[in-house]
């Protein structure tokens, strides 16, 4: 931790330096005693997992002074933290272009709870990073490189290939292990483990395999691996019942949402005071510059782009109402089905013991006279 603060504090790079609930000459001392305050409070070791958090953003060379592009990245770093977090930004104008690092500790300041790092981090932050300088009426990387999944590479990726996953790695390792076709399944493990895996055997049977380099052991199973993973699934290939499961593929990030704009006349008509007019204008301001983002990345600048995407999408609505109407049709006859089973097998017994004394049978009765 002193190592990284101390690059990015080194006076030779500096142009200007800002933090929130810290000092960055003392910010290693300040996010330990932070974590030392989790502990005692909350019981949890705070050895596991980040220190802190680091996140770089750069501007082309002549668009900002050092002091703009370190009060961007205050901006950029208070959003992205929610105010819950310390942290500093150090601005560089050492390279050819001026550039932040933001240093955010990976503990709350009120010991609440820890930063937990998530799946599209990187694509979150980028995103959140274009809205500030939209809003700044900066530029943007209108087309990001992107890798063969189609997801947007990060700063650190721009030179080389993105490593795969450890989910990935496991899923390439059955793949080939399942190619060698193995006698059984203990051969499987075992070419697992040649292929440098460990293996690891849970209750219940539990399979999990830790890949190279990695700290955390990944599940055999479907909802971890995709379908085809499972253990039956494997026990299954190796049997020759079925063929070698397919490599899954990402599905795309799910379409964002962007509000309608605040009428500022009408809610002023309507009562409305002084200060909500400034937040109405600052979210007036973030809803266009989402919009303007959102138009940028599908390639939609152009009219006719929007109304024949417009269109499409009608279409496609449509289309997904009318399934949808179909779908649901079936689901209440099977639901009227799936009525009749329960009523049938809470009215079982009672017929069933009907039977067994036998009623409705024919009773013998005397005819005659007395």
């Amino acid at each position: 931790m002193e190592d990284r603060f101390a690059y990015g504090l080194n006076p030779k790079k500096l142009g200007a330096v800002s933090a929130y609930l810290c000092d960055p000459a003392s910010a290693p001392a300040e996010f330990l005693l932070t974590k030392s305050q989790y502990q005692a409070e909350t019981g949890r070791a705070v050895e596991r997992g980040a220190l802190f958090f680091q996140i770089r953003q750069a501007f082309p060379p002549g668009e900002v002074t050092p002091e703009e592009a370190n009060k961007i990245g205050y901006e950029t770093a208070m959003r992205w933290t929610k105010g819950k977090y310390q942290f500093f930004v150090c601005t560089h104008i050492d390279k050819g272009h001026i550039h932040n690092h933001i240093y955010y500790n990976s503990t709350a300041q009120d010991c609440s709870r820890k930063f937990h790092n998530f799946i599209g981090s990187s694509f979150a932050v980028r995103r959140l990073s274009d809205r500030v300088c939209i809003e700044h009426e900066l530029s943007v990387i209108q087309n990001p490189k992107q890798h063969s999944k189609g997801r947007f590479l990060h700063y650190g990726q721009w030179i080389g290939e993105k490593p795969p996953s450890a989910q990935q790695r496991v899923r390439l390792a059955i793949v080939e292990a399942l190619g060698q076709r193995p006698a059984d399944f203990p051969a499987f493990l075992r070419l697992m483990e040649e292929s440098g895996f460990q293996v690891k055997h849970g209750r219940g049977g539990a399979i999990s395999f830790l890949a190279p380099g990695q700290d955390k052991y990944t599940r055999l199973r479907a909802s971890t691996l995709g379908p085809g993973f499972d253990p039956d699934d494997i026990r299954a290939v190796i049997a020759g019942e079925r063929p070698i499961p397919e490599l899954p593929k990402d599905s795309p990030a799910p379409p964002r949402r962007v509000n309608l704009i605040i009428d500022i006349r009408e809610r002023m008509a309507q009562g409305k005071g002084p200060g909500y007019e400034r937040w109405a204008k600052v979210y007036n301001l973030k809803q266009m510059a989402a919009a303007l983002q959102y138009l940028r990345e599908h390639d939609l600048m152009d009219y006719d782009a929007l109304a024949a995407s417009t269109e499409a999408t009608v279409d496609r609505a449509h289309k997904l109402a009318g399934e949808l109407r179909d779908t649901e049709a079936a689901l209440s006859k099977t639901s009227e089905l799936m009525g009749a089973v329960v009523q049938y097998a809470k009215t079982r017994p009672v017929f069933d013991g009907y039977k067994a004394v036998g009623a409705g049978r024919s009773r013998p009765y005397f005819v005659g006279s007395i």
